[in-house]
């Protein structure tokens, strides 16, 4: 896969949450089809995540989109592989830090700015995308970053498993 490539599936990711799709939605589609996952089946795994997790604005459904791609790529398969599983959550902590250190947050409400979360969390009505909504949210921006951060992680691993070659 070129660097291009990856650059595509970080723009497909930010055109499918500017098309109304969730923030996890939008992240794990971009890349799902790399591990035989069709984008239809992506977006519904994905769906409950958004909104900070069924709209609770707990962790950004960007990074949870982060979180899934991590295990698709490397999640242990085998029931009792401890090694697998670190190496897995090795991974997820490295990738969630650099989210962290670019968007100041790993979570919605937080990263929206959202004072009392809890209370918003009662409300499962999804807002309406409009113009003000994409105005006054930060989102398409941290899908953006989310994207961006796995492709970096994929170009890594490509290189270092070139130079191992």
């Amino acid at each position: 896969m070129t660097n291009e490539e990856l650059d595509e599936r970080v723009s497909r990711a930010v055109e499918n949450f500017m098309s109304g799709y969730g923030c996890a939605q939008s992240v794990l589609a971009a890349f799902a089809d790399l591990y035989g996952l069709d984008e239809v089946m992506a977006k519904r795994i994905a769906a409950g995540f958004g909104g900070g997790v069924g709209r609770m604005r707990m962790m950004c459904g960007a990074v949870s989109g982060i979180v899934m791609l991590v295990g698709l790529d490397c999640g242990q398969t085998e029931g009792d592989d401890r090694a697998g599983k670190s190496a897995c959550y090795k991974v997820v902590q490295e990738l969630l830090a650099q989210s962290k250190e670019q968007n100041g947050s790993l979570i919605c409400a937080e990263i929206l700015g959202i004072q009392g979360h809890e209370k918003a969390a009662c409300s499962y009505i999804a807002s309406p995308r409009t113009a003000e909504y994409y105005k006054t949210r930060p989102c398409a921006a941290k899908v953006e970053s989310a994207a961006r951060i796995f492709a970096d992680y994929l170009k890594n691993k490509m290189k270092e498993e070139e130079e191992v070659k």
